[in-house]
């Protein structure tokens, strides 16, 4: 079965895009992300439908963060990425005909439900920020300093470029 990794890859284009603190270009996001950038106006139109990002146009404009970092949780991304499926197991049926399977999906269904109901708590709890300080942490370890050279401006010239949303 395929991972759904939407929400690991909104997170690490939010960080790169609070590491800028300047509005970033879909095209420069792409190229970081290594993906097309009609992939992430995409992603990012419904991000901002919930007023997590803002987009600019015009020369200097592009894709920004609207609010500041720890005010938004792992959670309201999830809720924005419309609530993609959390955990990958499920029943064999979910109407069976045997008493035992019922048995069998009664007992899966409520342990489901828990690790689901466990999994948007700790959703509820993380902010970007904590992952930004996490970030930091992460590159003052290993004796990094100022911008992430990971390509926060990988092409300096595409976050000036004027991005038609």
């Amino acid at each position: 079965m395929k991972r759904d990794s939407r929400l690991s890859g909104v997170l690490h284009v939010l960080l790169h895009m609070a590491e800028a603190d300047v509005p970033m270009t879909s095209d420069a996001l792409a190229k970081m992300m290594k993906t097309n950038p009609v992939v992430i106006r995409r992603v990012l139109a419904g991000l901002r439908e919930h007023q997590l990002v803002c987009s600019e146009k015009g020369h200097g404009g592009g894709w920004k963060l609207c609010r500041a970092l720890n005010t938004i949780t792992l959670y309201d991304i999830y809720q924005a990425l419309d609530q993609p499926t959390l955990l990958a197991m499920g029943n064999r049926t979910e109407s069976p005909g045997c008493l035992v399977e019922e048995a069998v999906n009664h007992s899966l269904n409520h342990a489901f439900q828990q690790a689901e109901n466990l999994l948007l708590e700790k959703f509820r709890a993380v902010t970007l920020a904590q992952l930004s300080a996490d970030f930091h942490q992460r590159m003052q370890a290993r004796g990094f300093s100022g911008t992430h050279a990971h390509s926060i401006f990988p092409d300096a010239d595409s976050i000036t470029s004027v991005d038609k949303e």
